[in-house]
């Protein structure tokens, strides 16, 4: 019995082929192993090869296969974490650069200063006629 149901990448890797090829190396080519719900069933072998050696190569095994697993996840919460804190970067840049950004009448370009009063007394009479449009109220 697993102490705990066995994650998909970790059942994955133990009834993949390097379970079989290390079970093998270790001098148990015929042993093969499957999972039901948290059980770790054991086929082609008995109860002294179990005692004499095998239980130890299984655990031995199953410890790599765990730690790869949880190696490996740990890779990747690190990968997610660098891209959230870069995203979050990211969109603080460009909330800050948005905020910087005001509409309001450029002092260059002026041919008088009457001509560029006539044209921001015509540019905020428009904007007026904007706000009032589409039934906004003003207080």
């Amino acid at each position: 019995m697993f102490t705990r149901r066995p994650e998909r990448d970790e059942v994955i890797e133990i009834l993949g082929s390097e379970t079989r090829d290390f079970l093998a190396k270790a001098g148990y080519p015929t042993v093969e192993v499957t999972i039901s719900d948290r059980r770790l069933e054991i086929a082609n072998t008995n109860l002294e090869e179990l005692r004499d050696g095998l239980a130890s190569v299984l655990a031995d095994c199953l410890a790599d296969i765990s730690a790869g697993v949880r190696d490996r996840q740990d890779a990747a919460a690190v990968v997610f974490q660098n891209a959230a804190v870069s995203e979050n970067a990211r969109t603080a840049a460009v909330t800050a650069l948005a905020e910087s950004v005001t509409f309001a009448p450029s002092p260059t370009g002026q041919d008088s200063a009457g001509a560029e009063a006539n044209r921001v007394r015509s540019d905020r009479a428009q904007i007026n006629d904007w706000t009032d449009e589409g039934g906004h109220g003003r207080s």
